[in-house]
């Protein structure tokens, strides 16, 4: 592929509504955005942050897929909650989804986020080798 530039898209109405994309890909860089519990429009497993926090990485995953590349290419996570009180839910979620590949990774507590039934954003970078 190019360097040119490629924006994968989800169904999340607020793609269009804030302009931006699920993913973009330039050359062999994937950047991932913000990615919520959505599935269509609808906050999902609402209450539960580990469950919530699989979806995240499954939306992940998809949009990585779609733009060429795995989640073994993942190289920083992002984890954004609005009670750091429960990360090990979300630590959960993580060692079991990215066990063996390791990625960089962060949490962090935010005050809140566009609804108010997210617990979690995640974001991700990609690089393939």
């Amino acid at each position: 592929m190019t360097n040119q530039r490629r924006n994968i898209y989800s169904s999340s109405p607020l793609e269009k509504e804030i302009a931006f994309s699920r993913a973009c890909r330039v050359g062999n860089i994937i950047a991932i955005s913000g990615t919520a519990p959505i599935i269509h429009g609808v906050t999902q497993h609402k209450g539960d942050l580990y469950q919530q926090t699989l979806l995240c990485f499954e939306i992940m995953k998809k949009s990585i897929e779609e733009a060429g590349a795995r989640i073994q290419d993942i190289i920083r996570n992002r984890i954004m909650l609005t009670n750091i009180i429960d990360w090990k839910e979300a630590a959960r979620a993580h060692g079991e989804f990215f066990k063996g590949i390791d990625p960089a990774c962060t949490f962090v507590e935010v005050s809140r986020f566009i609804d108010e039934d997210w617990l979690i954003e995640t974001e991700a970078d990609c690089i393939i080798l």
